[in-house]
């Protein structure tokens, strides 16, 4: 059995982690239900781009061959010609598209516009809608709360906290439900007593959903380091060769389609996930890296990078994720429940909206005193008062 003073030292941790993490996880919770839904809602609003439907000669032409990528890629510069293109990589619910970002600089930065292409006629459709709308705010609000790597660290913290919050009240509810049934919600008590059952009963409940869901957002908040570390961990060796060289120039580079045509053929019965150009965050300043996933659902979400001379478009190097890559890669989707498709999303919801009931109700429980400390307080409160007009009488 735990001793008093280990219980009030557990309670302490409880309590402080829990009251300083829950306004942020109350918005991480709101912000992340409709990002749960995000396909569906962007559809709904008419958010996505979709592709046209081809009649008489481009309909006949689309039946011969894809475009290349090469003129994809063209028809996306010559939208921005004041841009570089970043990446490139297929639609993932509709295998007629192909996006591309475009930043003014190879430079990772936050000003980018996406560009739908359709493979079909190398024609843009449309340009998705960057910064704008509900969703996009959502995901900013989510992501980095509009504060980029530090709100993003932020949150990372906040995430922390949740877990240490969680690991306590575990450790608490063994002596708290002692003296009662696993479950039991107190109806005939007051309406605190009611809340805290109901507390304590969602927050075993769903204790899983919110470990793994905050573990793998804490991991998520990571993303940029991490890249950054893999690069200077793992590329300086690739790259010792182009030590002396200066960045392959947008002139000099090759073809396109022929490095992805390379690249596909040294990993069969893989597919492309999305292309990295040189010089932006998941590249070098000297390749081309096309990025290949698998065929089944965990597979899809775990990449293999093939590192292709932006020059010669050559296999230069195929480096293995490391550990903590693929970590990241198998938590970003597993955040959002974007593995079991529509009644994974559902139960993720209902676990959210759960934990939201978990996090109002903590709030609640603080500030609503229990009645008996009221009663106490006030009694006290009284005592003071009449033993004070006592020393006044005294003193007149």
């Amino acid at each position: 059995m735990m001793s008093a003073p280990a219980i009030r030292a557990w309670t302490w941790v409880h309590k402080w982690t829990s009251l300083i993490c829950t306004l942020f996880m109350l918005l991480l919770c709101l912000t992340g239900l409709p990002l749960i839904f995000h396909h569906e809602i962007s559809h709904w609003l008419g958010d996505d781009i979709q592709a046209p439907t081809l009649t008489g000669e481009q309909a006949a032409l689309a039946q011969r061959a894809p475009v290349s990528l090469d003129v994809m890629a063209a028809a996306a510069k010559a939208r921005y010609p004041d841009r570089v293109i970043q990446f490139a990589g297929p639609n993932e619910d509709d295998d007629r598209l192909w996006w591309f970002t475009l930043t003014p600089t190879p430079a990772p930065t936050n000003d980018y516009k996406s560009l739908a292409v359709d493979t079909r006629t190398g024609q843009v459709v449309g340009d998705y809608k960057v910064g704008e709308g509900f969703m996009d705010l959502m995901l900013r609000l989510h992501v980095d709360l509009f504060a980029g790597l530090p709100g993003k660290l932020f949150l990372g913290f906040m995430g922390l906290l949740l877990l240490v919050a969680l690991v306590s009240g575990v450790v608490l509810y063994a002596p708290f439900m002692r003296k009662l049934d696993f479950g039991a919600v107190r109806r005939d008590r007051s309406p605190r007593i009611r809340w805290l059952d109901l507390h304590n009963l969602l927050g075993i409940v769903t204790l899983v959903w919110c470990f793994v869901v905050g573990a793998t957002g804490m991991i998520n908040t990571w993303a940029d380091l991490l890249v950054k570390y893999w690069q200077y961990d793992q590329l300086t060796t690739v790259l010792a060769p182009y030590k002396d060289e200066p960045v392959t120039p947008m002139d000099q580079r090759g073809s396109l389609q022929q490095a992805l045509d390379n690249a596909v053929s040294h990993a069969s019965g893989m597919k492309v996930s999305f292309i990295a150009f040189p010089g932006t965050s998941y590249s070098s300043p000297h390749h081309n890296t096309v990025f290949l996933k698998g065929a089944t659902p965990l597979k899809s979400k775990l990449l293999t990078p093939l590192l292709m001379d932006a020059r010669t478009g050559v296999l230069t190097a195929a480096p293995e994720l490391p550990w903590y890559l693929t970590a990241l890669l198998v938590s970003q989707p597993l955040h959002f429940g974007d593995y079991g498709g529509m009644p994974m999303k559902v139960l993720w919801a209902l676990l959210d909206l759960a934990t939201i009931v978990v996090l109002g109700s903590g709030v609640y429980l603080w500030l609503r005193k229990p009645q008996g400390a009221r009663r106490q307080a006030a009694s006290t409160a009284a005592g003071r008062e009449l033993m004070q007009e006592d020393l006044d009488a005294a003193a007149g």
